[in-house]
């Protein structure tokens, strides 16, 4: 038991056929300029990092940054530790039409003299950070150093688990989501809404703005009971699509009768629009040009949600790698035009929320949880990794005497109160079959176990100069994701 112990199917449609030509012509052009001006130009890594909300994804890239530029807490990335990498600094991206992550904001946030956690992720922003390394070996002997730009690409993973919906009806998607709402509570108030409304009535703009927005709540309540399965993406994260047509229609059972201006054909329509105009770009745009991927995975939150949201993160991330394996869609194989990610990192994030003796653990669970997924990718050519890290340690270690026995804790600054608490969330099984069994088999709450999960404040910083912010394993995961290329 826990124990708290305070211490003070795409549409076959003439549009999609000549955008899918059209994407796989200028990829094309694309490949063939890269190839032509690559021996002109600075190498660039194009680095990917996603993951569901709240798995830490803005954090992650601030202290990664954060530490590339000051090395000091990077033994384990070998460019770092050697002193191949000789400065590391910000410069412009190279593409204005996106975003800016806010590195400097986000940082300021975290050392603050009060620290508190930034803003999460909300759209895509690109960064990038370049560079200065020294060769080593023989080439290193006869050559100066050069210049390696890293341009990390921040998106949701909610919308990476739209690629789901492009081999998929909107009758198709409607069933599935139908069902799979009939066993949560959190679908309650809107499967009545559903029951009330007749889909072969003629369309009213109020009637399908009242189903969009309460299909957006219940995603918004499944997603704080720990769910992952959240589609339509841009449904939580809409931006400047926020109250459009695109985002206007959600899950219905197909009338026997479906007429020409019927709710349902409208909410249909909708919805092929909704993978046109808004899903495909983004991977055309964005995801097509990454090279490597870090997934970032709140395995511990869900541990906690229970059962069911384990066993949902499962499929959540076997769905994500979907992306990841092309030659299974053929859409995607077209977009991409034989360019592929080669580099997968799979992060459990909060790895500071557990004492060092339980990492192993949280690791393995990890590796099992995404076994289907990561094999998926394997198969694929992609070389893949499993760790369990945080990109900013919150926490201390400790072992206190707790009924009769030594107990290891964590020890740090609770995040609604700012008072110093220990924690011990309970022991997780080194056998994770443990968990991903009963996950499997529906259970509705851990039998013999209960697992907790706090909520820590950043802590406040004393750094020396040279250093980075403190982390768990940071260095190692960069060492999987850029260090061959250094």
């Amino acid at each position: 038991m826990p124990a708290y112990l305070p211490i003070q199917q795409i549409q076959k449609g003439s549009g999609l056929v000549i955008s899918a030509i059209a994407d796989s012509l200028t990829r094309g052009v694309e490949s063939v300029t890269d190839t032509l001006t690559a021996p002109f130009s600075d190498p660039v890594i194009r680095l990917g990092v996603t993951g569901l909300s709240r798995a830490g994804k803005t954090v992650f890239i601030t202290a990664l940054v954060a530490n590339l530029m000051d090395r000091g807490r990077m033994p384990q990335l070998v460019a770092a530790a050697n002193g191949a990498i000789r400065t590391a600094y910000l410069q412009p991206q190279p593409d204005d039409t996106v975003a800016r992550f806010a590195y400097e904001a986000h940082l300021a946030r975290l050392t603050s003299a009060e620290p508190s956690w930034p803003e999460g992720t909300r759209r895509v922003s690109e960064l990038r950070l370049s560079l200065r390394v020294q060769p080593t070996g023989l080439l290193g002997s006869v050559s100066g150093p050069r210049t390696i730009h890293l341009d990390i690409v921040d998106y949701p993973g909610e919308w990476l688990l739209d690629l789901g919906l492009m081999d998929k009806s909107y009758a198709q998607w409607s069933q599935e989501t139908l069902s799979r709402l009939e066993t949560r509570d959190e679908a309650e108030s809107y499967l009545s809404l559903v029951g009330a409304t007749d889909a072969s009535d003629e369309l009213s703009e109020p009637v399908a703005t009242s189903l969009a927005a309460a299909f957006t709540a219940y995603l918004k309540a499944a997603q704080g009971a720990g769910y992952s399965d959240l589609t339509p993406g841009r449904f939580l994260l809409p931006g400047d699509l926020e109250g459009s047509p695109v985002l206007t229609f959600a899950p219905l059972p197909k009338p026997d009768q479906v007429g020409r201006k019927s709710l349902w054909r409208e909410c249909e329509r909708r919805f092929d629009s909704y993978k046109r105009n808004v899903v495909q770009p983004f991977f055309r745009d964005h995801f097509a040009k990454i090279d490597r991927q870090a997934v970032l995975v709140d395995v511990l939150g869900a541990i906690h949600a229970g059962p069911r949201a384990v066993e949902d993160l499962r499929q959540t991330m076997t769905d994500i790698l979907a992306a990841f394996r092309p030659g299974r869609n053929a859409w995607l194989t077209r977009l991409l035009g034989g360019r592929r990610v080669d580099r997968i990192l799979f992060a459990a994030t909060k790895a500071d929320h557990l004492h060092h003796s339980q990492h192993p653990a949280l690791t393995g669970i990890t590796e099992a949880l995404l076994r289907e997924a990561k094999d998926r990718a394997d198969f694929a050519g992609a070389k893949t990794a499993a760790m369990s890290i945080a990109a900013l340690r919150t926490t201390v270690e400790e072992t206190i005497d707790h009924a009769g026995g030594p107990l290891d804790v964590v020890r740090g600054r609770l995040l609604t109160t700012g008072k110093q608490a220990a924690f011990y969330p309970g022991a997780l099984p080194s056998d994770p079959s443990h968990l991903l069994s009963p996950a499997r088999e529906g259970a509705k709450a851990w039998l013999d176990a209960d697992y907790e999960v706090m909520n820590f404040a950043p802590a406040r910083l004393t750094l020396k100069s040279g250093d980075g912010p403190p982390h768990i394993r940071l260095d190692k995961a960069a060492q999987f994701l850029i260090g061959d290329r250094l």
